[in-house]
C-alpha cells in the first residue's frame, strides 16, 4: 500500500524543534541550563578580577555627589575596621553585575529561545533590549539626577551643631538601593506593554483608570525612596511618564493589530 504524499512531506524545522525539545529529558535540560550559568559566572568573574585593581577609584567616582555636598571640615568615615576594604569590593561586584547584564540576559534567552514560536521571539528581542536599556537610564537618572538633589536636601536640613560624616557601608548601601529602586522603576513601559500583548488588559482599560495608576506611583514612591518629598517627587513623576510611554505604545500595538 503507498503512502499518502503528506505523509512522505519533510517536517518543518519549526516543528521538529518542538519536537526535540518535547523529547528532551529534564535532565537535558538542566545540563543545558547549567552550561549557560557557567558561561555567566564565568564572565562575572573576569569582569570582577579585571575590575578589582580599579575599585577605590570606583568606589570615588561613586561617593562623588556626597563629597560635593559635604563642609569642608566633613569628611566619610568607616565605622568598622573591615569596611575600608569590603565597601568597594562589594561595589566593584555591583558594577561587574550590571556590565555583565546583556550577556546574562542574552544566555536566559538562548536557554528559552527553542521553546519559543516565531512571533514571539520577534516580540521578545525588541523587549529584551529595551528593559536593558531602560535599566541602564534608571541608573543613570539615579545617579546624575536624583542622587546629588537628594543628598543636597538631607545635608542643607541637618543642625548647624552637627558635622554630617557619612560611614562609607551606609552610602554605598543607599546608593545600591536608590540605583536598583530607579532601574526596575524604569522598566514599567516593558510592563506595561507585556501586559497589553499578553491581553491581560487593553489600553482603554488602563486609560480608564489613568487616575488611580497616578495616585499608586506616589504611593509605591513613598515607600520605597528615603523619607522625603524630593525623593518621591523623583520616582512617582518618572514612573507616571514612563507609564503614559508604555502606554503610547501599547495604542500603537493594538492599531496595527486592528489594520
Amino acid at each position: 500500500m503507498s503512502t499518502p504524499i503528506e505523509n512522505q512531506l519533510p517536517i518543518p524545522l519549526a516543528d521538529q524543534q518542538s519536537s526535540n525539545l518535547e523529547e528532551m529529558p529534564i535532565t537535558q535540560h538542566l545540563m543545558v541550563l547549567r552550561r549557560h550559568l557557567f558561561k555567566i559566572v564565568g564572565l562575572l568573574l573576569v569582569l570582577f578580577f579585571c575590575l578589582l585593581p580599579f575599585a577605590n577609584q570606583t568606589y570615588q567616582l561613586l561617593s562623588e555627589p556626597l563629597r560635593a555636598q559635604l563642609p569642608v571640615s566633613s569628611s566619610m568615615i568607616a565605622t568598622d575596621v573591615t569596611a575600608t576594604f569590603m565597601a568597594p569590593f562589594k561595589l566593584n561586584f555591583f558594577v561587574a553585575l550590571m556590565l555583565a547584564m546583556p550577556f546574562i540576559i542574552f544566555q536566559l534567552w538562548s536557554f528559552v529561545k527553542p521553546a519559543l514560536y516565531e512571533k514571539e521571539k520577534t516580540l521578545a528581542m525588541p523587549l529584551l533590549f529595551g528593559s536593558i536599556s531602560l535599566f541602564y537610564a534608571g541608573i543613570a537618572f539615579a545617579y546624575f539626577v536624583a542622587l546629588p538633589s537628594i543628598l543636597h536636601f538631607f545635608i542643607s536640613v541637618s543642625p548647624e551643631t552637627v558635622a554630617p560624616m557619612t560611614d562609607i557601608n551606609s552610602y554605598l548601601a543607599f546608593c545600591l538601593k536608590l540605583f536598583l529602586v530607579f532601574g526596575f522603576t524604569f522598566e514599567i513601559p516593558i510592563i506595561t506593554l507585556i501586559l497589553i500583548l499578553i491581553g491581560l488588559v487593553s489600553t482603554q482599560q488602563l486609560v480608564e483608570k489613568r487616575r488611580f495608576i497616578v495616585v499608586g506611583c506616589f504611593f509605591v514612591a513613598m515607600f520605597v525612596t528615603p523619607p522625603d518629598a524630593i525623593s518621591m517627587i523623583m520616582l512617582a513623576i518618572p514612573m507616571w511618564l514612563l507609564f503614559e510611554m508604555g502606554l503610547f505604545f501599547g495604542k500603537l500595538i493594538e492599531k496595527r493589530r486592528a489594520a
